[in-house]
């Protein structure tokens, strides 16, 4: 399997999960732009601390199993481990946090 099959494993049902939790629970604009600033800031992270590292020669890749696209030199697929993990985690939070209650200071500010 390549690396782009795995992370498709990993991409899809968090994505699913992500976008069915956003809908249950009504979650706004405010919500997804700071699931998409984290994506954000997660994948530059992700592409220059990537590249150093392959710089470094810490670690190489079976060059047969990749796409061959690059950004800086971090392989696009290395991309999917950021992506999966912020539309997993907040999602899962959303569903083990609960229904926002009466008392919920949250819910008073977003009222």
């Amino acid at each position: 399997m390549s690396y782009l099959g795995l992370a498709a494993l990993f991409i899809a049902p968090a994505l699913v999960l992500a976008l069915a939790v956003g809908r249950r629970r009504g979650l706004g604009r405010r919500w997804w732009a700071a699931t998409g600033l984290s994506l954000l800031v997660l994948l530059m992270l992700t592409v220059v601390f990537d590249s150093v590292m392959i710089w470094a020669d810490l670690f190489r890749y079976d060059e047969s199993q990749l796409t061959g696209v690059r950004l800086l030199l971090a392989p696009v697929e290395d991309l999917a481990w950021p992506l999966a993990s912020v539309l997993l985690l907040p999602a899962l939070w959303e569903l083990v946090r609960g229904r926002p209650g009466r008392d919920d200071p949250e819910r008073e500010e977003e009222a």
